[in-house]
């Protein structure tokens, strides 16, 4: 794949990026582990200032980092703003709580003293995915630079410029030079990238194959590594739900990022009793969505990311229909706009058989399902590979507790949205991934993690 802007509203190629050679990708590992044998010496009082500094970086020219995302990967730029504004709120986060998340543990043992001590591993590398260009990497850098670790960016292929802003803004922001750099590489470079001794760890958020091959690498490496991966989040909706609340929020978790998103709601499994009405409003909703310019402020839905996942899409969808499914809305590209553009869609009666129950549909499209009762839609929430996040609305404790204790899922939220906040950890189980970003376990993910025993 080029490593280039494109803009999928258009398809108009932007700017392309040579591939940096092998001699420069060595030099950068060089680099990268002189600094840290620095920069972990620097007491958390200056890596706090740095962070700090690039919170306000990033707060003062967010409306430029907004329009650079929407421009390569199609986002909306009002959605592109709010997620400037979140990797500014995490940088303060972590500014403000790394020096106590990081701060000796005692333990009364038979020794004199006795603690754990928590200590930045290394250059980090981090292969990060086009769908938020700019939180995906800074989740991690914000806690991984305020432990001491250095940190190597391998972004996706279509976001050259967002990648290369990022490092511009921890240069500015005064980090040491080497502490995070940005690799511009294939992903045919990330195997060796991974065995180099230099890199100590790895973290990814991307597709199951591409988890896959970077765990291989890791694991033939004895390195960490962090996996957040796909996910096809339930929607669960009981009889005693807000039928109004649960329907406006479903339409945004569904919408989120163009539908471009893991911890989107994407298979909503309705309560019989209220099924007729949720799904009335339900297209509703969507058929009033507004689908164009990414770039206008009324704009709902902007584009996919590229042609492929257009396709993709869409061969999913009408795979789905083949199989016995019903369609409800949408179903189709917007062929009248240049661009990848697809309409919001809503498909139902899905065959016990049918493929989409098991897959991820990566954009605006909602897979609706009826249940009898908790055990029906415990159990078909619970029926595919994935376990990222879940969504529950219900006002019966009873059911409340169930959901939370047997939903098989890194997250589950009850009578609200599925996201992600630095206060708490955000990672999946099952085909979804394994470890934790964000809060205090996801900068202990790499931290050497040092058992102290004194007499």
């Amino acid at each position: 794949m080029a490593i280039a802007t494109i803009n999928p509203a258009t398809g108009e190629t932007l700017k392309t990026f040579e591939p940096i050679a092998d001699e420069v990708i060595e030099a950068k590992l060089e680099l990268a582990q002189q600094a840290f044998k620095k920069y972990r010496q620097l007491p958390f009082e200056q890596r706090a200032l740095w962070m700090q500094k690039a919170a306000d970086i990033l707060e003062r020219d967010r409306e430029i980092y907004a329009e650079m995302m929407t421009l390569e990967m199609g986002k909306t730029l009002k959605s592109a703003i709010g997620e400037v504004e979140k990797c500014a709120l995490v940088c303060r986060y972590y500014a403000k709580n790394a020096a106590q998340f990081m701060a000796d543990i005692p333990a009364t043992t038979d020794a004199s003293s006795s603690f754990v001590r928590y200590q930045p591993l290394g250059a980090i590398l981090a292969v990060m995915p086009w769908n938020f260009p700019f939180w995906q990497v800074f989740r991690f850098a914000a806690p991984a630079l305020m432990a001491g670790n250095v940190g190597l960016l391998k972004h996706a292929s279509n976001v050259p410029q967002c990648a290369l802003k990022i490092e511009e803004i921890f240069r500015e922001a005064g980090f040491p030079e080497g502490v995070f750099q940005t690799l511009l590489v294939g992903a045919d470079k990330v195997g060796n990238i991974v065995a180099d001794d230099r890199i100590k760890a790895a973290t990814l958020t991307g597709s199951e194959p591409a988890g896959e091959s970077l765990a291989a690498n890791a694991g033939k490496n004895l390195k960490k590594v962090v996996l957040e991966l796909g996910g096809s989040d339930p929607f669960i909706v009981m009889s005693s739900a807000d039928v109004a609340a649960a329907l406006s929020t479903a339409v945004t978790s569904r919408m989120l990022n163009n539908g471009q998103s893991c911890i989107a709601a994407k298979r909503f499994i309705l309560a019989e009793e209220i099924a007729d009405e949720f799904i009335t409003g339900f297209v509703e909703k969507f058929e009033q969505l507004k689908v164009g310019d990414p770039m206008l402020p009324e704009t709902d839905i902007g584009p996919l990311a590229t042609p492929a996942i257009l396709k993709d899409l869409d061969n999913q969808v009408q795979n789905c229909i083949q199989s016995g499914a019903k369609i409800l809305t949408g179903g189709r590209p917007l062929s009248e706009k240049a661009g990848n553009f697809y309409l919001p869609t809503i498909l139902t009666d899905i065959p016990p058989n049918a493929s989409a129950r098991q897959e991820e549909f990566f954009g605006p499209v909602a897979l609706v399902f009826r249940v009898a009762d908790i055990e029906e839609a415990i159990e078909l929430a619970n029926s595919t590979s994935f376990g990222l996040g879940a969504s529950a609305w219900t006002t019966v404790n009873s059911e409340s507790d169930r959901f939370i204790s047997e939903l098989e899922a890194g997250a589950v939220f009850i009578n609200g949205l599925v996201k992600s906040d630095p206060r708490l950890p955000f990672g999946g189980i099952k085909r979804s991934g394994y470890g934790r970003e964000l809060s205090i376990q996801g900068m202990h993910e790499f931290v050497n993690i040092k058992t102290v025993w004194v007499k």
